[in-house]
């Protein structure tokens, strides 16, 4: 079966939880990214910050992106998938937390993210049509 390392893009990059959402937008738009995991000073995962959470978040209720942190924006304990974790946890675990993407952990270092889109070009259609209907309803 495949697993979260084959199919995870590597190497992702992290916001720390100190620095501003600003910053972060600034990031997403130089990696073409919609996501980036939040990371403490401990180099631990604290939660994922998506550009939706930036425009929802802090543009739309006035907030300054200059000077709200990333950290600020961590809700709970970040859902992640193992690195060695096989595909069809991946789909259960996308699909019982509605998210489309999911920090890949090995231990407790960032390894990687697995977004809805490698999904689909890793696994079959019929999961990944089930994936999508389920994030896609409320």
């Amino acid at each position: 079966m495949t697993t979260a390392r084959e199919i995870m893009t590597p190497d992702a990059e992290c916001i720390g939880a100190n620095e501003s959402v600003l910053h972060a937008a600034h990031k997403m738009a130089e990696l073409g990214i919609g996501a980036l995991p939040i990371c403490g000073l401990d180099e631990r995962l604290k939660g994922v910050l998506t550009d939706r959470d930036i425009v929802v978040k802090v543009l739309a209720t006035d907030k300054d992106p200059a000077t709200t942190t990333a950290g600020e924006l961590a809700q709970g304990e970040a859902v992640t998938i193992g690195a060695d974790d096989d595909a069809s946890e991946i789909l259960r675990t996308m699909s019982a937390h509605k998210v489309r993407r999911l920090p890949v952990i090995d231990g407790h270092t960032l390894v990687g993210m697995v977004a809805q889109a490698d999904v689909a070009r890793a696994l079959p259609d019929p999961a990944v049509g089930d994936l999508v209907e389920t994030l896609s309803t409320d």
